[in-house]
């Protein structure tokens, strides 16, 4: 029975080895596949990578400061807005703590309010006094925190397919259990990365149903990142800790004044906009939101077009009928839908 379990033991050692192994050989290529973009700042000890392009002479708006969801980081904004808005506006991309570039100094930066105190911080670096914040999914967490802390900076918001109240349902396992002390790291480092590889494409289009993803989605935006095991675990330390921070959080919304418009896609199993978009419009006051009928998680690709007329009315120099804009939009989209169904909340 001994020899038994001492043969067991050294086998299973010898596995996780090999995966620790392949693990750290895979996180190698992913971070020279998806280099930095950007540039980096110390924030009190915290090094952020952001992407910040400054206005042409001729801007017509205000900054603007994207925050990007769950499992992502700043490319996944870039692509769809960067080149459509380049020369308009102070451009300024980020890295959330912890996420593509940027590092994690404290565990308490996995809570949103901490993540929108770097991004004030960022901005005050960078000579922006304030500016339209744009969030999508877990980033509209950030973003209503950002709107609660600093309302000084925040001339207005928009948010994109919202996270930002309690759920129901709970997370995957697999957060919860990267989010434990020693076997969380662990499995981040063996058995997470070579799992995830399996999934990062059909998970991306999961996320854009019923819509088509970007034939260049991941060519350009660099999912696979979030798998490097860093970044695995801050990804799920921060998806762990959010339900709890959106109960104590919530409540405070009403107190927000700033100018602010919500567009989610009624298609949105990743998130509920009935609990979270919904919330948004009844608890900011004079909130706007753009239902998008046949959208999913994702429009900031799908309707990238709304989104900016949104940015341009919350500038104060656009009146565009946003409604309208959805309606085309429905019309446009009725022919390119895909089987299939989203991934549950807890993605």
């Amino acid at each position: 029975m001994f020899e038994i379990i001492t043969n067991g033991l050294i086998f299973s050692t010898l596995i996780f080895g090999a995966l620790f192994i392949f693990t750290q050989i895979k996180t190698n290529e992913i971070s020279k596949t998806y280099p930095p973009i950007g540039d980096f700042r110390d924030l009190d000890g915290t090094r952020i990578h952001y992407k910040f392009v400054k206005a042409d002479d001729n801007s017509d708006l205000p900054a603007l400061i994207f925050i990007h969801g769950a499992s992502g980081n700043l490319r996944d904004q870039t692509e769809p807005f960067f080149n459509k808005l380049k020369g308009r506006a102070n451009l300024l991309f980020i890295d959330r703590p912890g996420h593509g570039w940027s590092e994690r100094s404290s565990e308490d930066q996995k809570f949103p309010d901490k993540q929108a105190l770097i991004i004030s911080k960022l901005m005050s670096a960078l000579d922006l006094q304030n500016g339209i914040i744009v969030g999508h999914s877990f980033g509209c967490a950030v973003t209503a925190s950002f709107a609660l802390n600093h309302h000084e900076k925040t001339k207005a918001l928009l948010f994109l397919a919202p996270a930002a109240y309690p759920w129901p349902g709970g997370v995957a396992w697999y957060y919860s259990l990267t989010s434990m002390p020693f076997i969380g790291w662990l499995f981040a480092n063996t058995l997470a990365l070579p799992s995830g590889l399996k999934r990062v494409e059909s998970g991306s289009r999961c996320v854009f149903l019923p819509n088509i993803m970007p034939s260049n989605y991941i060519e350009n935006t660099g999912p696979s990142l979030v798998l490097r095991p860093r970044s695995f675990r801050s990804n799920a330390k921060d998806i762990t800790a959010l339900f709890n921070y959106l109960v104590k959080t919530w409540p405070r919304y009403k107190t927000i004044k700033s100018p602010t418009i919500i567009i989610s896609g009624d298609k949105d199993n990743v998130v509920f906009p009935y609990i979270h978009s919904r919330g948004l419009e009844q608890h900011i006051e004079n909130a706007e939101l753009i239902s998008l009928d046949n959208v999913g998680h994702k429009p900031d690709y799908a309707a990238v077009d709304i989104a900016i007329a949104a940015i341009e009315n919350l500038s104060g120099k656009s009146k565009h009928d946003l409604k309208k804009m959805a309606a085309e939009l429905d019309k446009e989209l009725s022919d390119q839908q895909v089987e299939g169904h989203s991934l549950p909340v807890n993605y």
